[in-house]
């Protein structure tokens, strides 16, 4: 399994087939937490539906388009975290993530970003990050507080999440900016 540390108890490791029954678990128990913010858990009813989600992340991945990885806190999956999309054109990513309620205010989310942050601008060679949380979703936003990122804007009417229609705050980050 291919893993990057980010401290003593937290680790990043490429998404593989392995995962999938945990994600099954953990979404299987939290379907409404989760459906709160992500359009997928209610479409998300067997292990099959991580299958293909895994197998379509490694594909993509191995074409450079994104880089999806399971959150290892204390050696248990807890989440997921992503460049969900990297454009080599314009030097950017897109970070996505999702994380078990049930290990909420650890701080797993705002290292797990801070340590793809650097990889993209010290590793990537990429030139900006950015986040799409939506509006209502203070914890996600406050996670790009947290790192220093910009609120660039806020795009309304920016997905149907599972019968409602919300807004988006767009937050970036630019290389030059980062400390």
């Amino acid at each position: 399994m291919f893993t990057l540390k980010v401290d003593n108890e937290l680790n990043l490791a490429l998404i593989e087939p392995s995962f999938a029954p945990k994600y099954f678990d953990i979404v299987s128990r939290q379907r409404a937490y989760l459906s709160q913010w992500l359009a997928w858990p209610p479409h998300a009813d067997s292990e099959v539906f991580f299958h293909s989600f895994i197998t379509k992340s490694l594909l993509d991945y191995a074409e450079g388009k994104s880089m999806v990885c399971g959150m290892i806190y204390q050696g248990e999956l807890v989440g997921n975290i992503s460049f969900n999309s990297i454009n080599q054109n314009l030097k950017t990513a897109e970070i996505g993530y999702w994380l078990n309620e049930d290990f909420q205010g650890k701080g797993i989310i705002t290292r797990c970003v801070s340590k793809l942050i650097d990889m993209a601008f010290n590793e990537l060679g990429l030139n900006k990050i950015q986040i799409s949380a939506a509006v209502d979703n203070q914890p996600s936003r406050a996670v790009c507080e947290r790192l220093g990122m910009t609120l660039e804007g806020i795009i309304t009417s920016s997905e149907n999440l599972n019968g409602r229609i919300i807004d988006h705050a767009i937050y970036g980050l630019i290389k030059d900016n980062h400390q």
